[in-house]
């Protein structure tokens, strides 16, 4: 589909809730937010998990592993299908049927069946690309960067809000009279339940573009599907500048989740803080999503204005860079002070190359944004997977060869040189990762746009709210 600028919203007012994109903006948001929410819900309560189910080390990290493999595949398939039946009712289905896995989970009585639900948990996981293309349709190019930031940033909290929302909730239902070593399953139960509310609530309440969805606008003939839609899902395939893309997000998104979903016991392990203290110094990054991640989006909207697409790639090589320098600094410090300071470095440059991203995402093929978005979405959990597998194997390796040198020392002396070799270990992994990440930002520098794509683009961001006229389109 190629839905005309005139039809999109040039700025983002969020209080305008008369306006179709805004309203728009803020459902999809908070269907991001819940998704992300139920996703990592399970989080708080893997040591109730652990104790309940029986897991062995290898199955937590298995689960880990599980849970972001499964929106691989998901944020893959669910970018043509947004191409081809438009975002409502692509998140309505997500949002219904992700539910189930989700409630599952907290029925599940054996670790295998444990195993299989976050596989299909972390289906909803592709629920970002969803909120991209759907913000993409109703925003234009002078404030898409910024619109696609935001929404996907405040979606993002929903992996940090669980850590304080999901034992309050739990907490809840112990009042109510429920054992403290069940709380964990009827809390996943209710985070169920209200994704498939707000499923409900997605069908009703949206529309796909600004002149309607997709399968009216088809059957009045404003929209013509050919073939010229697989040619452009081709095209987005065969396209080098949607690979880098998905390198480069794998190097901002998917580190990111690696490297908060093993830095409680890093902390721990390196400056010997609590485990409360850990997570909420983790917590407080994964909350600087309520702007790092709009900044990205901002300046890259800016950089555009000035320096038209290629502004854009500019910016998110610079800002990639920075991550990856922030992060190589960071396993180097000895000093929980310093160590802190490069960490929130580290988080809003990592936040702001993600929004980066995605200001760049909307125009490499406009014809396929869905397809791009999802294989460009599906590379953040591509490099989470192969950040944590290089984290899980170093430690693995530094633990067993600790345990083998302090054998028959004790066991506190043994898990006392277990924590040191995990330390040493995840360190050194960090500092790989993050020279990966600046190799990245070089190679992204490789993303070129045509002089026709930059004319485009230059007219389309000079678009004022006042120029705006409906239009009728055909792709």
């Amino acid at each position: 589909m190629n839905t005309a600028t005139q039809t999109k919203s040039t700025t983002l007012q969020l209080l305008n809730l008369k306006s179709l994109p805004i309203r728009t903006f803020w459902i999809t948001a908070i269907s991001f937010f819940l998704c992300f929410f139920a996703w990592f819900g399970i989080v708080p309560f893997m040591p109730d998990v652990v104790k309940d189910l029986g897991l062995t080390p290898d199955q937590k990290w298995n689960s880990i592993i599980l849970a972001v493999s499964g929106t691989v595949f998901a944020r893959l398939l669910i970018g043509k299908l947004c191409d081809k039946y438009g975002p409502r009712l692509c998140y309505t289905w997500l949002l219904m049927l992700g539910a189930i896995p989700v409630i599952l989970c907290g029925l599940v009585q054996t670790p295998t069946q444990f195993l299989v639900c976050r596989l299909f948990i972390g289906f909803i996981g592709a629920s970002f690309v969803i909120t991209q293309v759907h913000t993409s349709l109703m925003f234009a190019p002078n404030i898409v960067g910024t619109a696609n930031a935001t929404s996907a940033g405040w979606g993002n909290l929903g992996g940090g809000a669980n850590r304080l929302g999901m034992p309050i909730i739990a907490a809840a239902v112990i009042g109510f009279g429920v054992a403290e070593g069940e709380a964990w399953r009827y809390s996943m139960v209710i985070a169920g339940i209200v994704c498939f509310t707000m499923g409900i609530i997605y069908y009703f309440f949206t529309q796909d573009t600004p002149q309607g969805n997709f399968k009216d606008l088809k059957a009045s003939g404003e929209m013509v599907s050919t073939k010229k839609d697989q040619v452009g899902f081709s095209a987005v395939i065969k396209d080098y500048r949607t690979w880098i893309l998905f390198v480069v997000y794998a190097s901002c998104f998917g580190i990111e989740l690696t490297v908060y979903g093993t830095m409680d016991d890093y902390l721990q392990n390196t400056f010997q803080l609590e485990r409360v203290t850990a997570g909420n110094i983790v917590l407080s990054f994964a909350l600087m999503n309520i702007f790092a991640r709009t900044l990205g989006g901002f300046f890259g909207d800016k950089f555009g204005k000035l320096k038209g697409l290629r502004g854009r790639v500019l910016f998110l090589a610079a800002i990639l860079a920075v991550q990856g320098v922030m992060l190589m600094t960071f396993s180097t410090t000895t000093s929980i002070v310093v160590g802190i300071c490069f960490l929130i470095l580290f988080s809003l440059s990592v936040q702001m190359a993600e929004g980066a991203t995605f200001s760049v995402v909307p125009f490499i093929n406009k014809k396929a944004i869905g397809s791009v978005s999802g294989i460009v979405g599906a590379g953040g959990n591509v490099g989470a997977f192969l950040a944590a597998m290089l984290l899980k194997s170093q430690s693995a390796v530094a633990e067993k060869a600790a345990i083998v040198a302090n054998k028959g020392l004790g066991e506190d002396v043994i898990s006392a040189a277990q924590s040191a070799a995990s330390a040493t270990a995840v360190s050194s992994g960090y500092f790989i990762i993050g020279t990966i990440v600046v190799i990245t930002a070089v190679v992204s520098l490789a993303i070129r746009f045509s002089a026709e794509d930059e004319k485009i683009a230059k007219a389309d961001s000079s678009v004022k709210s006042e120029d705006l006229i409906p239009i009728k389109v055909k792709s």
